[in-house]
């Protein structure tokens, strides 16, 4: 069936095109685009609700969980929408202001997912080497706080950067060469000097996984350190069991999003579409993943998750 064409000529807007050379593809390029975002929501949301449900996981492992989940579900849900429009009715349309609007969103949502894992990181740094006082040093109440902490760096560094593009003179062929408003991407349309907006990308980008990953590296050394102190195969066993689970989740997050953002300046040798692909995958991959990886390596979260899943199955056995 041939697509709807509403694309956009206004000035004032911007053309998302989807992924250029495979615009024959659009369809069937949305079937993993649209399954891995369900399979994303319904694991999140179960994570979400389970937690919510059960008093005995009201801890700040979980409390975590419950943002991590939070940041699984708004990340991909700022892109998805519009690129399934773009895949099916050829909305390629975009305000500026709704441009610059999911930019901001789509980038702070990514730090402070990156400020979550490293709280993590530090919940298993205090787990693992002081265990008799974790329930003192990481209370609820101050998961929360390091949580609203998190969500304030967030908003800080990347604000300025739709300010310092929404002053720029656009040129008048507006069209984004992607499925979303990526930084990158939007600044390229510039027709002054953005060298600030450039460099501050470049800086940002820089300190934040430097300072983060460096925070990661750091917990996770002196844990390593407190692992091997421990005389007990089954204590080793235990400890590193208790830290796989974060591992898999930094490792999905943190292997795609630094290779997608590498490619930027080495772009000339690679097609369009594959950076577009390895973009939105970033972007897709880890919000599925996340639930399944805590869901299978958590047997504290599994066996709540069974007991609602289960539950479910009896009430339905008896009507089929």
């Amino acid at each position: 069936m041939e697509a709807f064409n509403l694309t956009y000529s206004d000035p004032s807007t911007f053309t998302l095109t989807g992924f250029p050379g495979l615009e024959a593809a659009h369809v069937w390029i949305s079937i993993p685009f649209s399954t891995f975002y369900i399979i994303g929501l319904l694991g999140n949301f179960m994570l979400l609700y389970v937690v919510g449900k059960e008093q005995t996981l009201h801890k700040p492992m979980y409390l975590l969980l419950c943002m991590l989940a939070l940041t699984d579900i708004a990340t991909p849900t700022f892109v998805v929408p519009k690129a399934l429009g773009i895949f099916w009715f050829n909305l390629k349309g975009i305000t500026m202001a709704g441009c610059l609007t999911q930019m901001f969103f789509l980038h702070m949502v990514s730090v402070m997912h990156s400020a979550t894992l490293v709280t993590m990181a530090f919940d298993r740094y205090v787990a693992i080497c002081n265990p008799l006082r974790y329930l003192t040093i990481l209370t609820n109440t101050r998961i929360a706080k390091l949580g609203l902490v998190g969500l304030i760096r967030a908003v800080l560094f990347i604000l300025p950067l739709p300010l310092l593009l929404s002053r720029q003179p656009f040129c008048a062929n507006r069209i984004i060469t992607h499925t979303q408003c990526e930084h990158i991407a939007v600044a390229k349309m510039v027709c002054g000097d953005i060298t600030v907006t450039r460099i501050y990308g470049l800086v940002l980008m820089f300190v934040i996984n430097g300072f983060d990953l460096t925070l990661i590296a750091l917990s996770y050394g002196l844990i390593i350190k407190a692992i091997l102190r421990i005389s007990s195969k089954n204590a080793h066993q235990k400890a590193l069991n208790t830290c796989t689970a974060h591992i898999c989740v930094m490792l999905t997050y943190y292997t795609p999003s630094l290779f997608s953002n590498l490619t930027h300046p080495f772009s000339q040798g690679i097609a369009p579409h594959i950076r577009i692909i390895l973009a939105d995958l970033y972007l897709l991959i880890p919000p599925m993943l996340n639930p399944i990886i805590y869901g299978v390596k958590t047997k504290e979260l599994r066996d709540k998750v069974g007991k609602y899943t289960c539950c479910r199955g009896d009430l339905l056995g008896p009507l089929t």
